[in-house]
């Protein structure tokens, strides 16, 4: 959003999606002086909420240092791509000609004080691991000074006074600060570790805290589930229901595959069968035995679940000691229906995974999965279907997240951050909200 004060610094926004860089370093003081952002949908809601209009995919351009201006900070979500291992130069010269080596160029040229990178967690993974020391190599020779451990880190794990949101979504971040080629070969601790902060504890979260009143969502016809998912969720709710009234006091940890119910005495298991498959069919058959004449009942007073797709006959329960399905969350996934408490969902990722409440039955709105995103409610979506909304959200980084790595490299970069770090709060939600 505009300002009247001289920024605390500039930063640029690269692969800038709808701005979840944007928003916290933003919310840190900084002014961003250029955007880049290829999707035209997530362009314009860009432009919408921060009044400026990204530039089209610049950073694919041969020669992108052309039309960035200088700045302070680089924030980059960047995708991943395989680099050449021609020579293996293991260093910048491997990285040219991709994506990420246009971020090395701007680099090269604007030395700019920080960089902010952020990719998913698998970059770090042992497929990735030539990309991984590609990377490394490559801002430490541009004289920045990175850790070779990957810092991970997820919403869930800060705590709400600190900003955080009740979602998992652990993401690498590669954050670095220009200290010149040869300090930066020194290495140094992650950033941040993975693990809660000052002590917080993630199953305290409570995923209320983010939702809308019924009586305020627009539209709410949107979020119910249809007739077919109505069923289907009333078929594993009753399933719940009866053993608890049996008295189970502990429902199976283990996937329920329906199509595996038979009786103990009679399973056969092929020997080329998988071992993961093999224990699962057992512990099914010993279910079933056990519980036979309740599974039958509810099976017949559902039509054995024909008609159920076969990832709706499979039914997964996380949710511990909770009384019922109404008191979780589900998903619907291709290996079942999963159950877990209402402490904080996975990873936002497209409109079929959307989280759906047990009570009320619905999904989650684009406001509420805004929200778990450290998205301030002022920030809106305009003009565009849900599923575009859900997308972008999907795609994009937790400001909050953000906002709390920025600051920890900023308390390790030097003076010049300090009167930035006194100035802004330990929260996000304190300076958008």
């Amino acid at each position: 959003m505009s300002s009247t004060a001289a920024p605390a610094f500039t930063f640029i926004d690269l692969f800038a999606g709808i701005g979840g860089f944007h928003a916290a370093l933003s919310a840190l003081g900084g002014e961003c002086v250029y955007a880049s952002e290829i999707d035209d949908a997530a362009a314009k809601i860009y432009q919408h909420n921060w009044e400026m209009q990204p530039a089209g995919d610049i950073i694919a351009e041969t020669d992108p240092v052309v039309k960035v201006p200088p700045h302070d900070v680089l924030a980059a979500g960047f995708p991943c791509q395989p680099f050449s291992k021609s020579g293996f130069q293991r260093g910048m010269d491997e990285a040219r000609g991709t994506l990420f080596g246009n971020i090395c160029s701007i680099l090269l040229e604007h030395r700019p004080s920080m960089v902010l990178l952020e990719n998913v967690r698998n970059i770090a993974g042992p497929r990735h691991a030539h990309e991984w020391d590609v990377i490394i190599r490559s801002l430490r020779q541009l004289g920045y000074q990175v850790s070779a451990t990957p810092a991970v880190f997820s919403p869930h794990l800060l705590p709400p006074s600190m900003g955080g949101r009740p979602q998992v979504r652990e993401r690498i971040f590669i954050v670095g600060t220009y200290v010149g080629e040869e300090r930066a070969q020194e290495d140094v601790e992650p950033v941040v570790h993975n693990r809660p902060i000052d002590g917080w504890d993630p199953q305290q979260w409570d995923l209320g805290t983010i939702l809308q009143d019924e009586d305020e969502i627009a539209d709410r016809a949107n979020y119910e589930l249809t007739p077919t998912e109505q069923h289907w969720v009333k078929v594993w709710s009753e399933f719940v229901r009866r053993l608890r009234a049996a008295g189970v006091e502990k429902l199976p940890g283990f996937p329920v595959w329906v199509d595996a119910f038979i009786h103990l005495d009679d399973l056969v298991i092929h020997e080329d069968t998988p071992a993961w498959k093999a224990n699962f069919l057992r512990k099914n058959a010993q279910f079933y035995t056990e519980h036979e004449s309740l599974l039958n009942e509810w099976l017949a007073d559902f039509d054995e679940l024909n008609g159920l797709p076969s990832s709706r006959r499979k039914f997964e329960w996380q949710a511990q000691d909770a009384a019922s399905l109404e008191d979780c969350i589900m998903h619907f996934r291709p290996s079942g229906i999963r159950a877990k408490r209402p402490t904080y969902v996975p990873a936002l990722v497209a409109i079929t995974q959307t989280t759906i409440l047990g009570r009320p039955l619905r999904r989650i709105t684009p406001r509420e999965a805004a929200r778990l995103q450290s998205l301030p409610d002022w920030f809106d979506f305009p003009g565009q279907p849900d599923s575009a909304t859900y997308k972008q959200l999907g795609n994009g980084v937790n400001a909050g997240v953000v906002y709390h790595v920025a600051r920890a490299q900023m308390a390790r970069s030097g003076d010049r951050w300090d009167r930035i770090l006194a100035a802004t709060p330990e929260s996000i939600d304190d300076v958008l909200d």
